[in-house]
C-alpha cells in the first residue's frame, strides 16, 4: 500500500510542475516575439518612478536620473527611460529601413541594428524606454535577448512621475551660512568694555 502511494505521489510530482520555455536564440525575430509576448511582472532594480528586471549575467553599473548603465560580457548597455513620454502617452513613429542590418517596427517601439565600422549599434525602443549597445556581430543575439527582458519588465509609477514633473520637485531651499559671523549683536558688550 505504501509503495502505491509513493509511486502515485511521484507520478503526480513529475507530471505536474513548471513549464520551461526554451527560446531559439538563433533568430532575432524569435527572441523578440517570445520574450515580448510574456507578461513579465518580476523586477530586481528600482529607480525613482520605475522598476525593471536585470537578467542573470547583466550587471548594473551606474544611474544618472532616468538613465542606467549596465554591463554584460564586455558590452555596455545604456538604458534611457522616457518618463515624460510614458506620462503623456506619446506614441513612437518608426519606419522600417531595409538598408540597415536589421530593422523592425514593434507595437510600442522598434528594434534597429546598424553596422558601425567593425561593430553593430543595437537600438531597441520598447515600453517608453531605449537600450543602446555597441557590440561585435557574435554578441547581437545575446544583447537583443537581454534587452528584451529588461524592456519588457519595465513598470512605471505614474504618481511618482507626475510628482517629478512638477517644477518644485526636490527643489532645495538654500540658506547662506557664514562661519565667523555671529547672529546676535554684541554691541552692549563692546559699549561696556569702552566705558
Amino acid at each position: 500500500m505504501k509503495k502505491k502511494i509513493i509511486v502515485l505521489c511521484l507520478c503526480v510530482f513529475l507530471l505536474s510542475g513548471c513549464t520551461i520555455v526554451r527560446i531559439d536564440t538563433s533568430s532575432i525575430d524569435n527572441i523578440v516575439d517570445v520574450v515580448l509576448s510574456k507578461d513579465n511582472t518580476i523586477y530586481n532594480r528600482v529607480g525613482i518612478g520605475y522598476k525593471y528586471y536585470v537578467p542573470r549575467g547583466v550587471t548594473y553599473i551606474d544611474s544618472t536620473g532616468a538613465n542606467d548603465k549596465l554591463y554584460s560580457n564586455g558590452v555596455y548597455y545604456y538604458l534611457y527611460l522616457d518618463e515624460v513620454g510614458y506620462y503623456y502617452k506619446v506614441s513612437q513613429k518608426y519606419k522600417e529601413d531595409d538598408s540597415k542590418y536589421y530593422s523592425r517596427k514593434l507595437d510600442n517601439g522598434y528594434l534597429e541594428i546598424t553596422k558601425e565600422q567593425d561593430k553593430y549599434l543595437v537600438e531597441f525602443v520598447y515600453n517608453y524606454a531605449k537600450i543602446e549597445a555597441l557590440v561585435p556581430e557574435d554578441e547581437i543575439n545575446d544583447v537583443v535577448l537581454n534587452a528584451s527582458y529588461i524592456l519588457s519588465t519595465i513598470k512605471y509609477n505614474k504618481d511618482v512621475i507626475k510628482l517629478s514633473l512638477t517644477d518644485d520637485f526636490l527643489q532645495n531651499q538654500e540658506e547662506k551660512y557664514e562661519e565667523f559671523t555671529s547672529k546676535k549683536e554684541s554691541d552692549s558688550f563692546l559699549r561696556y568694555e569702552e566705558e
